[in-house]
């Protein structure tokens, strides 16, 4: 997320968050780690999700990430607005649970070879800052819906190129 994205929201804080909502929202403290806390939380989630798939049926992977995903994404939501209420912020950059969710979306189906998770997470992060449409305008969808969303179209662009390079065969499959 850029510094821009700091920008004070309209809501007014009522004091600190409660401690799930920081914890899952930070990605348990990621989002305190400088620089560019977005692509620690992806780096993160891409280490995480290695480590874990390891334990998960290979037939069972491609629906582990999507349920995955879709867990992060259910419990981001509140988290991330409740985090960005009491912070003040619209978008708070140490909010990285958007990225969290956006990274697993990219790598849904993806092979577990450091040649796959690296290209996964360059994918998801240039989606994620260059926000081709229409990223950019789920960014308006109010609080932590813009939020997480946003990052879910992303990992969407990333989920389809990371597919259409396996189908080429430039990336293993």
């Amino acid at each position: 997320m850029a510094a821009s994205d700091e920008t004070p929201s309209s809501n007014i804080s009522r004091g600190p968050a409660p401690l799930w909502a920081t914890l899952v929202a930070t990605f348990f403290g990621v989002g305190h780690l400088k620089p560019g806390p977005g692509t620690w939380g992806s780096v993160a989630t891409v280490v995480v999700w290695e480590i874990t798939a390891r334990w998960i049926p290979e037939s069972s992977l491609a629906f582990a990430a999507i349920a995955a995903a879709a867990l992060v994404t259910i419990i981001g939501i509140p988290a991330a607005t409740s985090v960005a209420r009491a912070s003040g912020l619209k978008d708070p950059q140490f909010v990285v649970i958007d990225e969290v969710a956006g990274q697993l979306i990219t790598l849904i189906g993806a092979p577990l070879t450091w040649q796959s998770l690296l290209t996964g997470l360059i994918l998801f992060r240039a989606f994620d800052i260059v926000k081709p449409p229409p990223v950019r305008q789920l960014e308006r969808l109010p609080e932590g819906t813009g939020i997480v969303i946003d990052d879910v179209g992303a990992g969407l662009y990333g989920l389809i190129i990371m597919h259409l390079l396996r189908h080429f065969g430039l990336l293993m499959k």
